[in-house]
């Protein structure tokens, strides 16, 4: 069910077209000069190990990617190489997050009811964390997988510390976040024409005052951000290997 048809209480059919966009647009200033997106990990780019669970997911219908434009050749010729046929096209993002998840959004299926967006440099989702937050969008219109907060977190400013919030109430929210398609993209343009900075997509959501639930997430469903994390990656690897 849309999420218009939600607000106003019609009845549909229970949503069941979903688009993933995977958005590989960004820069990598922290990766000390590596492009993280193509980094070989394990005889393989990062980005295939992101694109496979996708693939594979009965729930997924089609998958975009949206990345730099001078990755677009090598990524497109990536995708033909192993064989993921669900990428239906690769586009050139934006300068913030926000224009390169609205290219994503905008090339997806028109007729796709809900829209999974996901980090391209979160190489390790699996297929339960990635459907269990599929579910529950069409339930609730809005999730995102999430682990609870282990250390304790300071709020401070100039560099003394204003609060401790309460760390049972902290959670690390990961990606795919799952939302009905016109939820998120009225989300995504309003924060465009506003200006608002977003790191995540939720963030979008919950500005329209829209509750988001959160799902289930892995401790090994880490962004790829500097190069100290391709150490983790490749132990990732090698435990999943079997070495």
């Amino acid at each position: 069910m849309g999420f218009l048809e939600k607000l106003f209480g019609k009845k549909q059919a229970p949503a069941r077209t979903c688009s993933a966009v995977i958005v590989a647009a960004g820069r990598a200033s922290r990766m000390e000069g590596v492009d993280k997106i193509l980094c070989p990990m394990g005889g393989r780019p990062l980005l295939a190990y992101t694109l496979a669970p996708f693939q594979s997911s009965d729930l997924v219908d089609e998958i975009v990617i949206v990345t730099r434009e001078d990755l677009m050749v090598a990524i497109g010729e990536l995708c033909r190489r192993e064989g993921f046929s669900k990428v239906r096209r690769v586009v050139k993002g934006g300068e913030s997050r926000t224009e390169s998840v609205l290219a994503g959004l905008k090339a997806a299926d028109p007729e796709a009811a809900l829209l999974a967006i996901h980090d391209g440099a979160r190489p390790f989702v699996t297929r339960e964390v990635i459907e269990t937050a599929i579910e529950a969008a069409r339930q609730c219109s809005a999730a995102a997988p999430a682990i609870p907060v282990k250390d304790t977190i300071k709020r401070a400013k100039d560099g003394v510390i204003q609060e401790t919030p309460d760390r049972d109430e902290l959670f690390a929210v990961q990606t795919p976040q799952v939302f009905d398609a016109d939820l998120i993209q009225t989300a995504e343009t309003k924060a465009m024409e506003e200006g608002a900075v977003l790191t995540d997509d939720c963030s979008a959501v919950e500005r329209l005052g829209f509750p988001v639930r959160l799902t289930q997430g892995s401790e090994e469903n880490l962004k790829i951000t500097t190069p100290a994390d391709l150490l983790w990656a490749d132990a990732i690897i090698a435990e999943r290997m079997g070495r």
